[in-house]
């Protein structure tokens, strides 16, 4: 009897879309390309375009699933047993940090625009939605860099000592002293124990020692955002109140500075980037202004913070329609392809509206943080931040569902890259501020400073007359705040309904402004109309196949 063969290797199709890669990131996304011709330059875009065609390759994808798949490890002591407090990261964490701290998304804006240069802020707005896409998680510390900057502009002194550093395009990591650094990382500890989003509750304490605007620490942070970063800005309360302080990692003397990392968080989704929890007993601490002024102080840095959130959450929702409707053009099942089927153009286009409309406004508030002295810019901004960061950062999870289920179970799979998508997406709603303090803070607004409102109704007044549908909710949202305003025991109750209305009729003033006519059409049609149910999907007419073609990336 002879011996039995081998089978053959199978040789049959698999009719299996191939993986996104190898595309610019930018000139792929339409919406975003355009938004920064409307509010920059093709200068701007011109330089945008070489970290879009970085962040599409397959190195980069493979470097944020590498990141993720190996998360970071905390090392307490050193081989000799002495406290070290080092968190250890996979190279692809580094790959990645080095490139978007390169791109200039840390802290750069903050120095370019001080020196006179236009767009800046927009730049890395666009570049920070680019990059975002390879990997999700390194944006934390990248956010906490460019939000420090503000705040340090309490005390000239401190500024100057540390922005140079966190503005550097050099990633340096590594705990060394100040001056043996080219670049520097910022992270922040707000948060407590017994106290969460509510700081003022916070019960660390700030001692003063007998060197002018130095304290010491005492106490627990219960969520610090990168703790191998080179500096944080840490709320406690000193005798005059609660107060913030600048923390360094290392001392000038190349002492580490007493910090003990007590854990990382196991968490949900962010995997690749460390949250620790820190113990303080006598941390060296500098005041960053005034003693009771700690909220007011550290503002700057949360609302920077926010719209990081809102860029982050713009970037998965782009990253997953991406994904979507690449794999619908790949792939055929029930006698075609599925981009060509109408229902799943029907999701595609409901998703690729969603995405078009967070991009428009995140790119509508950075078009605001660089025009610092407009009185209207300003007032803008103070209420479509938490508008957006509400809103948009709200309806990414659903999105990056619905658009994971567009691959079947391919999309549940981890080599889809879809899964690191769905468990990132609730995040943003989470960091700086959950839903109910986001439109809690949009009442806050409207009842203390009545030029946010007015600049509210001048930015969608700009499109007036441009879709009666539009026109219909902007009335039926200023007769809803009339009408909270009369039953003040309602006003909160109704924050989520005023600020979800409010944010979606901005967005759709932006598209009715600026968008192509089929896609403003759908977003009023749908948004805007009184039988919306947010199922992605369910729309009821308009130009669906150029919506989507609109929105499929190429390469």
């Amino acid at each position: 009897m002879e011996p039995r063969q081998p089978r053959a290797a199978s040789r049959v199709v698999t009719n299996q879309a191939p993986p996104l890669a190898g595309h610019n990131v930018v000139t792929a996304d339409r919406a975003l390309s355009e938004a920064v011709l409307r509010h920059g330059s093709a200068e701007v875009l011109d330089d945008l375009v070489i970290l879009g065609a970085d962040a599409g390759t397959a190195e980069a994808r493979e470097h944020g699933l590498l990141a993720n798949e190996f998360p970071p490890r905390l090392t307490p002591y050193d081989r000799y047993g002495q406290r070290v407090d080092e968190v250890r990261f996979h190279p692809s964490w580094h790959w990645l940090m080095e490139r978007a701290v390169g791109h200039g998304l840390a802290a750069t804006p903050w120095e370019q625009q001080a020196d006179g240069a236009a767009h800046a802020h927009l730049r890395r707005a666009a570049g920070v939605v680019a990059w975002s896409q390879t990997e999700p998680g390194h944006g934390c510390p990248i956010a906490m860099t460019y939000a420090a900057v503000p705040a340090l502009a309490a005390d000239e002194a401190i500024a100057k000592e540390w922005t140079p550093l966190l503005a550097s395009r050099r990633y340096d990591p590594g705990l060394r002293p100040l001056r043996e650094k080219v670049g520097a990382l910022a992270g922040m500890g707000m948060t407590e124990k017994q106290g969460g989003s509510d700081v003022r509750t916070n019960v660390t304490s700030a001692r003063p020692t007998s060197a002018e605007g130095e304290y010491t620490l005492h106490g627990h942070k219960w969520f610090t955002s990168a703790p191998m970063n080179d500096v944080f800005l840490v709320l406690a309360q000193a005798d005059g109140g609660l107060t913030c302080f600048v923390v360094p990692r290392v001392l000038p003397d190349g002492a580490r500075n007493q910090l003990d990392v007590v854990r990382l968080k196991d968490k949900l989704g962010n995997r690749s980037n460390a949250s620790g929890e820190l113990e303080l007993d006598g941390t060296l601490a500098l005041r960053l202004g005034d003693e009771g002024r700690g909220v007011r102080t550290i503002i700057e840095m949360v609302a920077a913070t926010r719209l990081d959130c809102v860029l982050g959450s713009t970037s998965l929702m782009r990253r997953a329609v991406s994904e979507a409707s690449w794999h619908a053009a790949h792939r055929s099942a029930f006698g075609g392809l599925l981009l060509d089927k109408p229902l799943m153009q029907n999701v595609l286009a409901d998703l690729a509206v969603e995405t078009e409309a967070a991009t428009a406004l995140a790119m509508r508030l950075a078009a605001a943080v660089d025009a610092p002295e407009d009185p209207h810019e300003a007032a803008l901004r103070r209420i479509a931040l938490p508008l957006a960061k509400f809103w948009i950062c709200k309806r990414t999870p659903a999105m990056v569902a619905e658009a994971l289920e567009c691959l079947g179970g391919n999309g549940y799979v981890e080599e889809s890259g879809l899964p690191l998508l769905y468990r990132e997406a609730p995040l943003n709603s989470v960091w700086e501020g959950s839903g109910n303090v986001n439109a809690l803070d949009v009442l806050r607004a409207l009842g203390r400073e009545p030029a946010a409102l007015d600049a509210w109704i001048t930015e969608v007044g700009r499109a007036r007359g441009g879709d009666a549908r539009l026109d219909r909710a902007v009335d039926d949202v200023l007769a809803m705040l009339g009408s909270l305003l009369g039953e003040p025991g309602q006003l909160e109750a109704q924050a989520r309904r005023l600020a979800g209305r409010m944010a979606a009729v901005l967005q759709g003033s932006l598209l009715v402004r600026f968008a192509p006519a089929e896609v403003a059409d759908v977003f009023c049609a749908s948004r805007l109309g009184t039988s919306y149910d947010g199922t992605f999907g369910a729309l009821a007419g308009g130009d669906l196949r150029a919506i989507v073609d609109r929105a499929l990336p190429t390469g």
